[in-house]
């Protein structure tokens, strides 16, 4: 492997970082303490970039979005501005999962010929998207209800 090629793997997004075993993680500092919220680990850097930038946005509220890493994936309006460090770490892991899923069945090489043939839905199910040009995620639906799950809801019923 070239240094080009780990250059090219260690893709730099803000507050995402690389594990020495490959998987990518995120955590943020909680403005005016010196709390860090942990916000999950990844398959992807772009799920632990889009969890920073959730992260980001609900706990400091910028003017600007341009320090984000992908600012058309935030879903500004849906986000209440009164939300606990732990709804933060909540809502920011969920989107960083919901990333981490698409872009892991993207790379499926089986579910590709299927999302082809299927018009993109898999199962029944279909991503409500927030964002545009590639660069989006949201919540599964089938039908009218949506579907979300975090680590949280996955330990408290199971």
């Amino acid at each position: 492997m070239s240094m080009a090629d780990v250059a090219d793997d260690q893709k730099k997004y803000k507050g995402a970082r690389r594990r020495k075993w490959g998987k990518w993680v995120s955590e943020i500092r909680v403005p005016a303490t010196k709390e860090k919220l942990w916000l999950g680990t990844y398959s992807t850097p772009e799920a632990a970039a889009v969890a920073h930038d959730v992260a980001f946005y609900c706990l400091r509220r910028p003017e600007s979005l341009d320090r984000l890493n992908f600012p058309m994936m935030v879903p500004v309006g849906k986000l209440s501005n009164d939300m606990s460090p732990q709804s933060v770490q909540r809502v920011a892991s969920d989107a960083g999962m919901a990333v981490d899923a698409l872009m892991v069945v993207k790379k499926l090489p089986e579910n590709k010929k299927e999302a082809e043939e299927s018009g993109g839905a898999h199962s029944g199910f279909e991503p409500e998207v927030w964002g545009d040009n590639d660069q989006s995620f949201g919540a599964w639906t089938r039908g009218e209800k949506e579907l979300s799950i975090s680590v949280d809801d996955y330990l408290t019923r199971y």
